[in-house]
């Protein structure tokens, strides 16, 4: 699994995993359970992976749908 998108807007994450889903690609959302360290003010982000071989698509529908990210190795 590679890291697609990290962000600490939650929203971000809902509608990038709804866009993947509907184009078949599998995801893992990260860290969804920091807010209990950090009690619930957001501040820990969120990190979105995916298959390595999807990778390449799955950045491809991010900027399609002008979802900021950073390319990580």
């Amino acid at each position: 699994m590679k890291e697609l998108l990290r962000t600490t807007d939650i929203t971000v994450i809902a509608f990038a995993k709804a866009l993947l889903h509907g184009e078949g690609i599998d995801c893992f959302e990260m860290d969804v359970n920091m807010s209990v360290l950090e009690g619930g003010i957001g501040i820990f982000p969120r990190r979105l992976l995916v298959r390595e071989k999807e990778l390449f698509i799955a950045r491809s529908i991010l900027r399609d749908n002008d979802i900021p990210f950073e390319e990580r190795g």
